[in-house]
């Protein structure tokens, strides 16, 4: 890291950061020569499948979106392949603000969120990132325990359909509450902002139903199934635009519930790091069901 510093600088302080499941994230505080501190974050992935790629595809988005007005951090160094850090890892400027998951003040979050993600789907980058990839399959949805047999056999069957057509847009493909950094000033939630966008290691080109979909899961797991279904229709109202088709909305916010089956404990843990210890993997398996239920009743 003192390579990436400026003369006279020095590394004072080092704070992990929780809440991430796939990377090691830590802010270094770091002391300037007039006394005055500024902070980094360092992100290291440790055995991490296809760190490079990730780390590389980080580094690209953090490049273009500099100057966008999407507030992101600033990339200040990569080591994708560990040439001199123990383990892959990015080095980037350190954004105000904080993660907000507590369910006071999400009838004001909602909206912003989904302006945020209006405004990223509208970027138009000279490349290109790469298309989007779905692991999800019929066969590898895990139906939890208790679930609606019904509403899940209908929902599986729907993303053994081929993907719909898509024009394609430039996608985050990890926008949810736990990657945008709000700032809450007094008197309270009312006056909340958005100060930053982190973990653009999963950039992509595809439908926007696809970031809409992943957020809209996220909330209704963190925050009851009515959230995501929200999230959906605030998306519209900030202007974003979905598929045309029911059918096709429905495709992918099913799929992204049906994904998350297969993720319940590595999601829900760090939710409870994060303060929200209700949030056990049972509680998160229930309101799963229902918000793909509810899905299967309102679009199916």
């Amino acid at each position: 890291m003192r390579r990436h510093l400026e003369v006279g600088e020095r590394i004072v302080r080092t704070e992990a950061l929780h809440g991430g499941i796939t990377a090691e994230t830590r802010r270094l505080t770091v002391r300037r020569r007039d006394g005055d501190t500024r902070d980094l974050v360092l992100r290291t992935f440790v055995d991490v499948e296809h760190a490079e790629d990730r780390l590389n595809r980080e580094a690209d988005a953090l490049t273009l979106l500099t100057g966008t007005g999407v507030p992101a951090p600033g990339l200040v160094a990569v080591d994708p392949t560990a040439a001199r850090c123990e383990y892959p890892s990015l080095l980037m400027t350190h954004l105000a603000g904080r993660t907000v998951l507590d369910d006071e003040g999400l009838e004001t979050r909602v909206p912003l969120l989904a302006r945020q993600l209006v405004a990223i789907h509208a970027l138009r980058p000279a490349q290109r990132p790469r298309k989007y990839v779905t692991l999800t399959t019929a066969d590898t949805v895990v139906t939890p325990k208790g679930a609606d047999a019904a509403a899940w056999a209908a929902a599986i069957d729907v993303i053994r359909r081929p993907a719909p057509p898509c024009e394609g847009r430039f996608l985050h493909r990890d926008f949810q509450p736990g990657n945008v950094l709000f700032e809450v000033p007094p008197p309270g939630p009312a006056g909340a902002r958005i100060t930053g966008v982190v973990d653009w290691a999963a950039t992509s080109w595809g439908p926007t139903d696809l970031d809409v979909a992943h957020c809209s899961t996220n909330l209704a797991l963190l925050h009851g199934p009515v959230w995501g279904l929200r999230f959906a229709e605030a998306y519209e109202e900030a202007g974003g635009v979905p598929a045309a088709a029911t059918s096709e909305r429905l495709y992918w916010r099913v799929r992204s519930g049906l994904a998350f089956a297969e993720e319940v404990t590595s999601v829900s843990q760090p939710w409870r790091e994060a303060g929200r210890t209700e949030l056990t993997t049972r509680t998160v398996e229930e309101r799963l069901d229902a918000y793909v239920t509810a899905l299967m009743d309102t679009l199916g």
